[in-house]
């Protein structure tokens, strides 16, 4: 089946080729999880049949809440490991990325960036690099993104590429560069793991690197 790419979470998804077909030129952009009829529907569930309890779900948008707010207002998720994230608004256009090291609550290293002219992949793949420049080489840590995309990427497909010169069927390899630079400082860091980590589910941590990704938009920290 053909392969596409969600513009919102960057997850790569697989759609029959009837479908594709019974709609020529039709490029779909959300995966399952991102489609606007989800979309729709989680905002009437968390409206209730009321119209109004909003509160009752957590949106799948950014806040942009200060690291000091987002400290005030979650406390669920693991307490240690790197947890990074990036975006572009809109995307492609200016955006940030953020990661943050921390054990047992207590913040370790914490950096973040901003890009005039960049994409949601391009900052997701940068705040990871970032995160394991952070690490010495005999960390042991779970480094967490919540781009499936990179973890697969890195874990999965990209070993292949380069062992066909980095090249792939389907055409060019996008940020080879960046996945490339990733690719070389996670096996030079053989006891950390990367992993996904679900976006705006209520992890500390995850919003805490989220806010750094965003801090760009904001006059404060």
């Amino acid at each position: 089946m053909p392969s596409f790419e969600c513009t919102i979470c960057g997850a790569v998804f697989d759609v029959p080729q009837a479908a594709v077909d019974k709609y020529p030129g039709w490029q779909p952009k959300y995966c399952r999880e991102h489609s606007p009829k989800k979309q729709a529907n989680s905002a009437r569930a968390a409206r209730g049949p009321g119209g109004g309890g909003a509160d009752r779900g957590r949106a799948l948008r950014e806040e942009n809440l200060t690291v000091a707010q987002v400290l005030g207002k979650y406390d669920d998720g693991p307490g240690s490991g790197v947890f990074t994230d990036g975006s572009a608004v809109p995307n492609p256009g200016p955006g940030g990325w953020g990661a943050v090291w921390v054990e047992d609550g207590a913040i370790q290293a914490q950096r973040h960036g901003h890009d005039p002219d960049t994409t949601n992949n391009r900052m997701e793949l940068r705040a990871l690099i970032e995160a394991f420049q952070m690490l010495p080489h005999d960390a042991v840590a779970e480094v967490r993104t919540d781009s499936r995309l990179c973890v697969d990427t890195i874990t999965k497909w990209a070993p292949g590429w380069e062992r066909k010169g980095w090249k792939k069927k389907t055409g060019p390899i996008k940020n080879l560069e960046l996945v490339q630079e990733l690719l070389a400082l996670y096996r030079a860091h053989p006891t950390c793991t990367l992993v996904w980590i679900a976006a705006h589910s209520g992890n500390r941590w995850n919003e805490y690197a989220d806010s750094l990704a965003t801090a760009w938009m904001r006059a404060e920290l």
